[in-house]
This record gives structure tokens, sequence and C-alpha cells, in this order.
């Protein structure tokens, strides 16, 4: 259950995207060079065909979460980073035909509440896709483990993407997500 007051929505992203970067920049530990050079993928991306995000909103209107994602397409830059790691594990065809979680980011004030699992379930519910990937920190954490509960498995471990310093997992999961 949501935290009293708060609300999932749809979300301009384009027109809120400063907004949505400092929860990000807070949650994620990201950098004003990071911050800048996101905002340019965030604003691209939106434009693709598919792309939606949702947000979570205090009822004064503050953004304190958000995702956003798109049907995934082979000749984006992710997936040919994820490509190679998917086919060593014989995984590759889950880049076909699946809706990919681009970002999901929680404000830590309202982290543990549910929120994240909100945002996750309500975008993949609107997915035409069959199936959802995702690319998140190869290392045990809260975040993995909503993915875990919600039917996410690991395709492939240890990922290197150009100029992250710590290794990626890509997660699969068959669409519905899991309910608890």
């Amino acid at each position: 259950m949501l935290p009293s007051g708060l609300r999932i929505g749809p979300l301009d992203l384009a027109a809120r995207v400063d907004e949505a970067l400092r929860v990000q920049a807070v949650a994620f530990g990201l950098s004003e060079e990071e911050v800048g050079i996101r905002r340019y993928i965030v604003q691209r991306h939106m434009t693709c065909p598919g792309a939606r995000a949702l947000g979570a909103f205090t009822e004064d209107g503050a953004l304190t979460g958000f995702v956003y994602g798109m049907p995934n397409d082979r000749g984006h830059w992710w997936s040919g980073i994820v490509e190679p790691y998917l086919r060593a594990g014989g995984h590759d065809g889950w880049l076909d035909d699946a809706f990919v979680i681009t970002e999901l980011h929680v404000h830590p004030g309202f982290q543990g509440h549910g929120v994240g699992r909100e945002l996750i379930t309500r975008i993949t519910d609107g997915a035409a896709e069959p199936r959802s990937i995702l690319s998140a920190i190869d290392t045990e954490s809260p975040a993995r483990g909503l993915y875990r509960a919600l039917g996410y498995k690991d395709l492939a471990r240890q990922v290197h993407f150009p100029s992250a310093g710590l290794p990626y997992a890509v997660m699969g999961a068959e669409l519905p997500l899991l309910r608890p």
C-alpha cells in the first residue's frame, strides 16, 4: 500500500526531466556531470515510439519517484551492449518483444513503502509486449530483491557498460509481473 497522500500517474518526463533527475541523483548518487548527460539521454528516449513514463506524486504535485520505458529495439545502444552477454547464455531472444524498464528511481525518503513496486507493475501492465527486461547493478540490493519478487530472473551477469564503474545484471520477466 502506498504512503498516504501519494498517487501514481502519467508523467510528462520530457517536461519534468530536471525534477526526475534530481530524484535519480539522490537515489542513485549521480554527479552534476552525470545528470547533464542523462538529461540528454532521457529527452532522446522520450521521442522513441512507445516510450512512456509514470511518476509518484505527493498531494502538492512534487515528484518522489518515476519509471520510464519503451518497447525494446535491437538498434538501441543498450541492446547492442547487452546482446553478446545474453547470447552467451542463450537468452538473446529476450531482446525481441520485450518492454524495457529504462529507469526506475524512488527518492530515499519514500523507499521501502511499495512505491517502486507500484511504478514498475503499473507501467508493465500497460505494455503490449509479453515480457519485460531491465538492467541493474549486479549486487544484492533492495532493487534486485524487488525485481526478483516481481518475477524477474537473471539473464546475464557481470555486464560491463562503457563508463559504468560497476558491472550490471540483465534481468527478464514474463508479463504480467507477479503480485504479492
